[in-house]
């Protein structure tokens, strides 16, 4: 259960942190109103660092189901607790993203852009082109399940540091692979958050949460995990199965 509860802390660390930094920069009236990507690719980048090290001691800090499924399929991960950590994942995520809607409350009923609303919850095309969204979240998701892998623990620890690597992978996604669909590479990223959207009432009223675009950030970070995790085996990744000494991402 302790594995449990940390990917449920950790998970609505990261959706408050990083749904939070999206919400500071494209809703009206706050501090950040009309900051750039930048602003927000810096803002996720240590929304992951903050929540791998405050639960990478309890559950090892997955924060993803695409980074579950990947560790499982490289032997990492025994698959009989990836259903538990998924679920996990999805109630943190919800939980993430409904303190997200209180804290901004006030600046939802200021901004008339319903779009702008929604990508305070879940991602969305830049150029809407499926087969091509699909591609970017599959890879991207790729690139950071495959540098997961690679990491390696530290012979001298340097306690909440230890997590900063995996804070700059998300970093550098996010600025050179962001822009094409909003880098979800995290099936609880945007599904929990775009069932909250559905969900929660929204001052000032709200378009529709985007059904038929919501499964490409759900299926194309799991086929890319499972990519990189056969990359990682085909290069000769040692299987062993335990729980991961190290952390992933979202």
């Amino acid at each position: 259960m302790e594995s449990f509860h940390g990917e449920v802390i950790g998970t609505a660390l990261l959706i408050l942190l990083g749904n939070g930094v999206v919400a500071n920069v494209v809703l009206s009236e706050t501090k950040a109103d009309r900051a750039d990507w930048n602003t927000i690719t810096l803002g996720w980048g240590m929304a992951v660092f903050v929540a791998v090290f405050s639960v990478a001691a309890i559950s090892g800090a997955h924060l993803n189901p695409a980074v579950s499924i990947g560790l499982a399929i490289a032997g990492k991960l025994r698959w009989s607790v990836v259903p538990g950590y998924v679920i996990a994942q999805f109630l943190g995520a919800m939980l993430g993203a409904f303190l997200v809607w209180l804290f901004y409350r006030p600046h939802f009923a200021k901004t008339r852009d319903r779009d702008l609303k929604m990508a305070a919850f879940c991602t969305s095309p830049a150029i809407r082109d499926l087969l091509s969204n699909f591609m970017c979240e599959a890879m991207g998701t790729s690139v950071l399940v495959f540098a997961v892998l690679q990491l390696a623990q530290p012979a001298v620890g340097l306690g909440a540091l230890d997590a900063l690597p995996v804070g700059l992978l998300v970093l550098a996604i996010g600025l050179s692979l962001g822009g094409t669909t909003g880098y979800a590479i995290n099936p609880a990223r945007d599904l929990g958050p775009r069932l909250m959207h559905m969900l929660l009432p929204m001052p000032g009223g709200k378009r529709d949460s985007d059904w038929s675009y919501a499964w490409i950030p759900v299926v194309a970070p799991i086929v890319g995990a499972a990519i990189a995790a056969g990359l990682y085996l085909v290069l000769g990744g040692e299987i062993r199965i335990d729980l991961p000494s190290i952390t992933s991402f979202m």
